[in-house]
């Protein structure tokens, strides 16, 4: 089995190899990829979409990376691979970002990605550092994890999803916070994975481990 880790030039890729990496030896579930090359996409057997920065530049960054964008959408929705977004990675599967200017995204799960709004003044955006998991439907990826599971944060922008049968869990940040959203061969994580220790390389291996 191949995982491809869609490198087009939105962030920092080594702690994500690293940690993909480690879980599939760990998991024996094959070989993980860096990748900028749209025939690699297109041949993976699973596919992830990492992402730091704003939504439209991502977006456009995409987009204008060789290729990338058109193999990607072909894998995921004629392919049916297993996706897996990582921050503003899952940010970009909402129908519409808000970010800066309205940017239309993948549109692979209904919803709009709008500045986090704590209703508490104390708290600060961007929303930074570890949060508790509060499961809202099962999935996969949960195996040996619970409510109470902390991850980490770094984002000013969240996903308010259309349908709440799409948001499979989300944090308390004065007001719920999307977390985790998914349907089909589809999740997204708006914690980075990789930097949440126990549980975030748990839920990588979930994901590796995944059969939809």
């Amino acid at each position: 089995m191949l995982t491809a880790i869609i490198d087009y030039e939105s962030g920092n890729l080594h702690s994500a190899q690293k940690a993909f990496e480690r879980m599939a030896r760990e998991t024996g579930t094959g070989e993980v990829i860096v990748t900028a090359r749209a025939a690699d996409v297109a041949r993976a057997d699973r596919l992830v979409l990492p992402g730091d920065g704003a939504f439209p530049a991502c977006m456009a960054a995409l987009k204008g990376a060789g290729g990338l964008y058109d193999a990607m959408v072909e894998a995921v929705e004629v392919k049916g691979r297993p996706f897996l977004g990582i921050c503003v990675g899952m940010q970009l599967m909402a129908t519409m970002g808000r970010e800066y200017s309205n940017t239309a995204g993948l549109g692979w799960i209904g919803g709009e990605v709008t500045r986090i709004m704590p209703g508490e003044p104390a708290l600060k955006v961007p929303h930074m550092g570890w949060n508790d998991l509060v499961i809202d439907h099962p999935h996969a990826v949960f195996d040996g994890i619970a409510t109470g599971d902390h991850t980490y944060f770094v984002h000013s922008y969240h996903m308010a999803v259309t349908d709440p049968a799409e948001r499979l869990a989300h944090v308390d940040y004065g007001g719920d916070v999307t977390a985790i959203i998914g349907r089909d061969t589809m999740i997204g994580m708006q914690f980075h994975p990789e930097k949440s220790q126990t549980t975030g390389l748990k839920m990588i291996a979930n994901f590796l481990a995944w059969k939809p």
